[in-house]
């Protein structure tokens, strides 16, 4: 159960916005098994100079059309499986029209007392919910 903050610039029709959104819960969906309705994001539209995303010694440019996305989800996952989530999010967003330097992933783990669905409990820590397995 991630939850996704997905940032990126203005200018985008509502169709597209969306098309970003799938693709990146469609690779979630697709490297870690989870359900599909399983799906929580945050989607901030900024103007272009409200994200700030420079080079950072890699060698290229981003252009204003940048998508950062942050995967906040329970630790435990290979270095591996994340990289070949990285890999998913990248194709599927290429695929809906984001230009490979524009796409932009952090990663935050975290445990099951981290996470509260509601009614100020830890659902996870109390039982209403089944701890994800990696």
């Amino acid at each position: 159960m991630p939850l996704v903050r997905i940032d990126l610039t203005t200018g985008r029709t509502p169709e597209q916005v969306r098309a970003v959104a799938d693709a990146i819960h469609a690779a979630i969906v697709d490297q870690y098994g989870i359900p599909p309705r399983d799906r929580f994001q945050i989607v901030t539209e900024h103007p272009a100079q409200q994200i700030i995303a420079e080079d950072a010694g890699l060698g290229f440019e981003r252009t204003e059309g940048v998508v950062m996305v942050q995967v906040f989800t329970q630790r435990g996952r290979s270095a591996e499986a994340k990289a070949a989530l990285y890999a998913a999010v990248h194709e599927r967003l290429v695929a809906v029209g984001v230009a490979s330097e524009d796409v932009f992933i952090g990663y935050v783990e975290n445990g099951p007392e981290d996470w509260s669905f509601g009614f100020g409990r830890a659902q996870y820590q109390t039982g209403e919910v089944a701890v994800p397995s990696a």
